[in-house]
């Protein structure tokens, strides 16, 4: 059903989940995985898992991107661990929905799995999250995991 599937990653807790479902989806359809990270600019101090600490406000872009490519290679090794054999990882620039859209676009993705809320929740909540307007927005199948 599924030959490529993109996972977008921010370090929340949602999109650890979301990556759990994207590895079963995966591995049920041989799928290749693509996981993406987009460095944002931030507006107060993100807590991120997969034991990278948190980030300072004042970070320079190229420490936000830095830790996004350890996210993205602890969200490969998560994948492994749960069975992915195929896997690419990817980091963007710019905004986060239009960064999805276009990579799902350029990489011809049959579905994106994303977590429901991320870390920028209180943006969202005032402009419109970023898996509201790509489930709206996405040419494939888009699955959001709360």
């Amino acid at each position: 059903m599924f030959t490529s599937i993109l996972i977008p990653v921010d370090g929340s807790k949602h999109a650890q989940k979301a990556l759990q479902v994207a590895c079963q989806l995966a591995r049920q359809n041989d799928a290749i995985l693509h996981i993406l990270h987009i460095p944002e600019e931030l507006t107060h101090d993100a807590t991120l898992v997969w034991g990278l600490g948190a980030i300072a406000i004042e970070a320079s872009r190229q420490e936000r991107e830095d830790i996004g490519s350890e996210m993205v290679e602890k969200a490969a090794e998560s994948a492994r661990g749960q069975g992915v054999e195929q896997i690419k990882t990817h980091l963007g620039k710019g905004d986060p929905a239009r960064t999805i859209l276009h990579m799902s676009k350029k990489l011809e993705v049959d579905a994106i799995t994303m977590g429901t809320r991320g870390l920028s929740d209180l943006q969202g909540f005032v402009i419109g999250s970023v898996s509201h307007k790509v489930t709206h927005a996405a040419d494939c199948t888009v699955i959001t995991v709360h």
